[in-house]
């Protein structure tokens, strides 16, 4: 790999300070885009857009960073007309740091047969497979819209991230699922790390540029499943190759016991100089959970879904949230959390809130959005300050559930007098 560049301008990550109890730490991760510290979270723009959430709301609600997918703007509207239009941040309106997954993680969940959960561990739905064949080449899948023979290797998942223009780009693999044997983990892992060097090779081709002339950075992705012997191995092999950053991927396990298990004897064989990232998990817990492992960034659509959904998140609530089409909000006239000064609860109560839902009104699903946003934001900001202080332990305290200490309120934060 001699032949590769070792060095990514416009882009560098310092560590500023390391917790003595624990493997969490602060740092600054520059890109061309700007600068964010970390740990922080990153809102999943999947289609080019953050459902119900304008660029300049999330802006309001101190959003720092964003991703699209590969998977979706592949198909629609295509890399090529983003590329023509600017890049995904003139397309889109956003002026700050990006991410854009490779391609491979929807592929490969839909392709077993079932939702993103499955990857985590829950094999709880199941949908028409879309994966058609698994080559050393690369997959060839269908279209979720029309049903098109589409084909994308790591050449071609470079290729299209290039033209998309994020800041932070992923190179391409296979996302096992949790209902795998050990041997097909192994075997799967191989293939990824083949699939690794050529993704390597393919962004060096490029120079490291975007299409619109910006530098990118690419990250390496861990895979293993739930084998220490295996997440090691794929471990090395990120360090030992000339990635910018490193993401923790593929199956986590079946509950969040075994997902911190996997995280954990995954993080002390990571580059240690290098940001890392954990695809696709970001509840309160599990924002705890990984810091103390050393996880730098966190990505998840559940804040946004949920919304759409009516359920807004709240400190030590019970699920992480409050569900706001319960009657128990129809005559509230407190904001869904006293201690959150976001737009929605700023200015709206819980009845209004609640009303909307009820009524079925698009405003409900975007107030709470921006409730949401605004406190997955608080939460990583109250997070970097524990871990400053050396306080995480307490800060924990206030935002995850505890059952035995909510037996009043529920985790009501109205209950509670708020959270920090």
């Amino acid at each position: 790999m001699s032949d590769l560049p070792t060095a990514y301008p416009g882009f560098s990550f310092e560590i500023t300070h390391k917790a003595p109890d624990s493997r969490a730490r602060l740092g600054r991760l520059t890109t061309p885009h700007g600068t964010i510290s970390t740990p922080n979270f990153i809102f999943c723009g999947t289609k080019a857009s953050i459902k119900g959430v304008t660029p300049a709301q999330m802006r309001a609600e101190k959003t720092d960073i964003i991703l699209s997918n590969t998977y979706h703007l592949m198909i629609q509207p295509g890399a090529d007309i983003v590329a023509k239009m600017g890049g995904l941040h003139r397309f889109m309106g956003w002026d700050g740091p990006m991410l854009t997954d490779s391609g491979g993680f929807q592929i490969f969940s839909m392709g077993h047969g079932s939702v993103a959960d499955e990857i985590k561990g829950r094999r709880t739905q199941t949908r028409d497979t879309t994966l058609l064949k698994i080559t050393e080449k690369g997959a060839t899948f269908r279209s979720y819209m029309n049903g098109e023979k589409l084909f994308l290797s790591p050449e071609l998942s470079i290729d299209i991230q290039r033209k998309l223009g994020a800041d932070l780009i992923v190179q391409f693999d296979e996302c096992t699922p949790f209902h795998v044997d050990r041997a097909y983990t192994a075997k799967s892992m191989a293939l990824s790390h083949r699939w690794g060097d050529r993704s390597l090779k393919e962004f060096a081709k490029g120079g490291g540029m975007s299409y619109n002339g910006l530098p990118q950075a690419l990250y390496g992705i861990i895979q293993g499943g739930v084998y220490e012997d295996l997440r090691k191995e794929s471990a090395t092999y990120t360090k030992d190759r000339p990635f910018f950053g490193t993401a923790v991927g593929g199956s986590l396990g079946a509950n969040t016991a075994q997902m911190d298990e996997v995280v954990a004897m995954t993080m002390p064989h990571t580059h240690p100089d290098r940001p890392v990232h954990l695809l696709g998990i970001g509840g309160i817990r599990d924002i705890f959970a990984g810091v103390v492992q050393g996880i730098d960034t966190f990505d998840c659509v559940s804040p946004t879904r949920i919304a759409r959904h009516g359920w807004a998140l709240a400190p030590k609530a019970k699920g992480e949230r409050l569900n706001m089409r319960n009657s128990r909000f129809r005559e509230d006239p407190n904001p869904i959390d006293p201690a959150c000064d976001c737009y929605a609860c700023s200015n709206f109560s819980r009845a209004y809130i609640h009303h909307l839902l009820k009524a079925g009104e698009l405003l409900a699903m975007q107030l709470l959005s921006i409730h949401n946003v605004a406190t997955m934001n608080r939460l990583l900001r109250d997070v970097r300050e524990a871990i400053a202080t050396g306080t995480l332990a307490e800060a924990r305290q206030r935002w995850v559930y505890d059952p035995q200490a909510q037996e009043n309120g529920e985790g009501d934060p109205v209950a509670q007098g708020g959270a920090a």
